[in-house]
């Protein structure tokens, strides 16, 4: 049981206050924070605090001791690497259109772009790692997203409401075939399209999406995303590519999954990020970054229909777990409030983080009864702790609430012999 400092990612699109504010800095920052990372990323790993001041790599503690912080089973099912990322992620504009291979397809991938000689870190690489990158989040304030392909029928009506003369062939060739392959079609149609014709018909879009804005019409919250992406890309293929989407907007506590092939793009707000420790990312658009249009084509998922929103399983009045099929991973959300305030017990044979978002909490680590002394710390708010496979059962109970009455803690552990077991008193 170790407290964690964890690094701190400055992309463009990031807020000048929330990961500050939850960290207790000063606001705004001179420049953007995007994401908090939590865990043994090779690119920024956490740092594990010992007593004196002395600060560790978290990845080097597991090269160094993989069976004590992750387990037998961990270090056989994902080879002495930690399976999951925790993050803080807090968008003040939209990141880009992406989706992300399943196990399979970046397995091939990666050994394919071996193969071919292409650096890992080069900017046209699509597969660094051979790993699929599953990912859910969760929303700590309220939290825009695009993400999975409308139903086809709604995106019909979506055109026909907006009616661009540019696009009513296509419109027509969705409306023939309104299913997953016409949206593959019409997908496939509108991500090729010379720059020349995006320069003629976006502009089209945009004013029928002013149109239907001031008119209040159905599709107002899709047409102000569309307005908005077009003013930051207007020349961008992925802003056609937005009207095929979910457009969703998550309250706190409320969160989506994002299985391989799934396009999605999150747009503005700050949530809890939690996904397997990859980093491979096919672009869409809405990017300057490298597009790769075939190899997306190969990933996505045209499946369409309404995006689930996860509200999370009460295991009890404490205790809330976000399930997924993703083995690597399992997010759980601990809440106190002055009526319920009671001790929630952790175990699990891997390992695990906790990042504390409201008020702070106790931990308490070890039993005389079982040979071990007692140790205690508090997590305050914005601090996190590892806890390794070894370490002794743990019990999380409120410390202080915060002046709304709450204290709550966010648990990352790997998905597939994660346990988490409560006790009311």
């Amino acid at each position: 049981m170790e407290l964690l400092r964890n690094a701190v990612r400055p992309y463009a699109w990031g807020s000048r206050t929330a990961i500050a504010d939850l960290l207790g800095r000063p606001v705004p920052t001179p420049h953007p924070e995007a994401e908090l990372w939590m865990g043994a990323h090779p690119g920024d790993p956490s740092r594990v605090l010992r007593p004196g001041g002395d600060e560790v790599s978290l990845l080097s503690l597991l090269d160094s001791e993989p069976a004590h912080h992750l387990g037998d089973e961990c270090v056989r099912r994902w080879g002495g690497r930690l399976p999951f990322l925790l993050k803080v992620l807090a968008a003040d504009e939209p990141l880009s259109l992406q989706a992300h291979p399943s196990a399979e397809q970046a397995a091939e991938g990666f050994s394919r772009e071996e193969r071919a000689g292409i650096a890992r870190n080069a900017p046209n690489r699509n597969y660094p790692d051979p790993t699929a990158k599953p990912e859910l989040i969760c929303a700590l304030t309220e939290f825009h997203a695009l993400a999975g392909f409308r139903e086809a029928q709604r995106t019909v009506r979506l055109l026909d409401a907006l009616d661009v003369p540019s696009l009513r062939a296509h419109r027509e060739l969705l409306a023939a075939q309104p299913d997953a392959s016409g949206l593959r079609a019409l997908f496939t149609t509108w991500i090729t399209l010379p720059e020349h014709y995006l320069r003629d018909v976006l502009p089209e879009l945009l004013d029928a999406c002013v149109a239907h804005v001031r008119e209040r019409g159905e599709f107002a919250l899709e047409c102000r995303t569309v307005l908005e992406l077009g003013e930051e890309y207007p020349h961008d293929a992925g802003v056609l590519a937005s009207l095929l989407l979910n457009r969703l907007v998550l309250q706190p506590g409320e969160a989506i999954f994002l299985p391989a092939g799934n396009l999605h793009a999150y747009l503005h707000g700050t949530g809890i990020e939690i996904l397997a420790n990859s980093d491979n990312i096919l672009r869409c658009g809405l990017t300057p970054k490298h597009v790769d249009v075939p190899e997306l084509l190969k990933v996505l998922d045209f499946s369409c229909g309404d995006m689930r929103v996860l509200k999370g399983e009460s295991l009890d009045a404490n205790l809330t777990a976000y399930r997924t099929p993703a083995d690597e991973f399992e997010l759980s959300r601990l809440d106190w409030t002055p009526a319920e305030s009671g001790t929630v017990h952790l175990d699990s044979p891997g390992p695990q983080i906790l990042l504390c978002t409201k008020g702070s909490v106790r931990l308490i680590s070890g039993h005389p009864g079982n040979g071990s002394l007692p140790r205690e710390l508090v997590l305050h708010r914005g601090h996190s702790v590892w806890l390794a496979a070894s370490d002794p059962a743990v019990e999380v109970r409120p410390a202080e609430l915060d002046p709304d009455g709450q204290a709550q803690v966010f648990r990352a552990a790997a998905g597939s012999f994660s346990r988490a077991i409560s006790h009311n008193g």
